[in-house]
């Protein structure tokens, strides 16, 4: 979503790094231009106002005027005030001392309450809680019937004794879910009220009469990142009539340019806590002020990278495959089928690559990764026997020919596969020494004794360590990067399709955290 913005940044801070002193006119054309780089995000105007006036009063200060590289120092000041107007720190719910906690979603018609529900239900069941799912948006048609279906596929309970449609008083049983939720040992309620096209008396009387009645710990107003400057406007009306706690972003995976959403936080003084980032239950988390700065200015976002990868890969599953890589030659096509299956939870290659620092340089060749061809080579893997899965010297012509019109592709495209995953093969078992994988730590006893345990089983003897290779050349590698190339790269990327050079990356940014 914020695109744009990133791009029009990108530019400002690149005509920066060239200079080893700032005057006073590169301070006011470097600040002209982050002005209008906001206002083309559709930044309210107050908030532009107070943020570059926060950044030429820094940027005139010791801190450039004294620094080595005037230039980084500009790029951390911009780091810093944006993530302020970002909220500045990490807000989380805040539970209540007895149960149940009562979390209230308020907000206009479409901007996603009901699924939002849902998201916010999977999520709390994920945290250890017992999350209950309230329908009091007893207007909208079939907005009962959605959060149901809505709360099944979270796999979480939903308290909807009217039938909705116009039938029903939302205040009433907003009021009983309270109780049942005691009864039934639920310590966390989420009401979804109902929505209007515009604001209007009806709505603020009903959505104040559902706040009398449950009392709600957190009000969270959700506001849809794509309705532009009218995000302000319906905020300022919510806080003033409803009053809210928190903001939650929907729609954040739109081509909208999104400034005016975050402009909510400087408009109403309230944190960002939750963004919804796509149209599945699990694209939903909270929100990190100085990870989405770090995103906007182009430096990535390691920690939300590792926390997917986290929950993506099992400790047990990758204590094990550790293991497999130090033997060598124990790595198959079947443990690579399941290494690419966790990574396609994680979500799409591109956004992964996107969170890396320095992958605003690498758009074009980001753009150009198509997740479908993990895809064909999941039904390749999959179109083998277990056996050859295992062992793929045992294919010959006539297996690739069934193995090729089983997955619907063209021998060609078999060949290709079996050839990068032979080089990779080779290149994880000479990557892996005794001390483990490098940059990985030192191998943990376990695999280690595995490893002794493949050596004694073959009745070998332990010799030399395995010559380490340098990833970015030599067989089996295209020289300056991991590439996709007929004689080597990551297996599942088609043939002549590069890799971005990870080894250009700027982590500079990084070094003082």
């Amino acid at each position: 979503m914020f695109e744009t913005l990133s791009d029009r940044l990108d530019k400002v801070f690149t005509g920066l790094r060239g200079k080893g002193r700032l005057s006073e006119a590169d301070i006011d054309a470097t600040a002209r231009e982050i002005r209008i780089a906001l206002l083309e995000a559709d930044v309210a105007l107050p908030v532009v106002r107070e943020f570059i006036g926060a950044v030429k009063e820094r940027a005139r200060g010791a801190e450039v005027s004294q620094a080595l590289n005037p230039a980084q120092q500009i790029i951390k000041i911009v780091n810093e005030e944006l993530i302020g107007v970002l909220g500045g720190e990490t807000r989380r719910i805040r539970y209540a001392k007895s149960s149940p906690t009562v979390i209230m979603l308020a907000g206009l018609q479409g901007a996603g309450k009901t699924t939002l529900a849902g998201k916010l239900g999977r999520w709390l069941k994920g945290q250890g809680h017992t999350p209950l799912l309230v329908a009091c948006d007893l207007q909208r048609p079939n907005a009962v019937n959605q959060l149901s279906i809505v709360a099944g596929q979270a796999g979480v309970d939903v308290y909807a004794p009217q039938p909705g449609n116009g039938v029903g008083d939302p205040v009433q049983v907003a009021r009983e879910s309270i109780e049942h939720a005691r009864r039934t040992m639920h310590d966390v309620v989420v009401v979804d009220t109902a929505g209007r096209l515009g604001i209007d008396a009806e709505l603020m009387a009903q959505a104040a009469g559902i706040r009398d009645a449950v009392q709600p710990d957190e009000t969270l107003f959700v506001v849809d990142a794509m309705i532009g400057q009218d995000a302000v406007t319906t905020a300022i009306a919510f806080s003033e009539g409803v009053g809210f706690s928190g903001v939650v972003l929907t729609k954040l995976d739109g081509d909208a340019r999104g400034g005016a959403a975050l402009s909510v936080r400087g408009v109403t003084g309230q944190p960002i806590m939750f963004a919804s980032t796509g149209e599945k239950l699990a694209d939903f988390d909270v929100f990190h002020p100085e990870r989405m700065a770090s995103r906007i200015l182009g430096m990535g976002d390691v920690l939300t990278l590792i926390e997917q990868a986290e929950q993506a890969f099992d400790a047990d599953q990758a204590e094990k495959m550790a293991g497999k890589l130090a033997s060598r030659d124990g790595f198959t096509l079947e443990d690579f089928l399941e290494q690419m299956m966790a990574i396609r939870k994680m979500g799409p290659i591109a956004n992964l690559l996107g969170m890396l620092p320095g992958a605003g340089q690498m758009k074009e060749q980001i753009k150009n990764i198509d997740d479908r061809d993990l895809d064909r080579t999941a039904a390749i893997i999959r179109s083998m026997t277990p056996t050859e899965r295992v062992n793929t010297k045992i294919i010959n012509s006539s297996r690739k020919v069934r193995i090729a019109n089983g997955s619907g592709v063209t021998v060609t495209e078999v060949n290709a596969l079996l050839e990068r995953f032979a080089q990779a093969q080779k290149m994880m078992g000479q990557m892996a020494g005794s001390m483990g994988m490098p940059g990985l730590g030192p191998m943990s006893k376990k695999a280690r004794g595995r490893q002794q345990q493949a050596v004694a089983r073959k009745g070998g003897k332990k010799g030399k360590k395995p010559a380490r290779r340098q990833i970015g050349g030599g067989p089996g590698m295209p020289p300056g990067g991991v590439g996709g190339g007929q004689h080597g790269g990551i297996p599942g990327l088609p043939p002549g399709q590069a890799m971005p050079d990870l080894s250009k990356l700027d982590f500079s940014q990084f070094k003082d955290r």
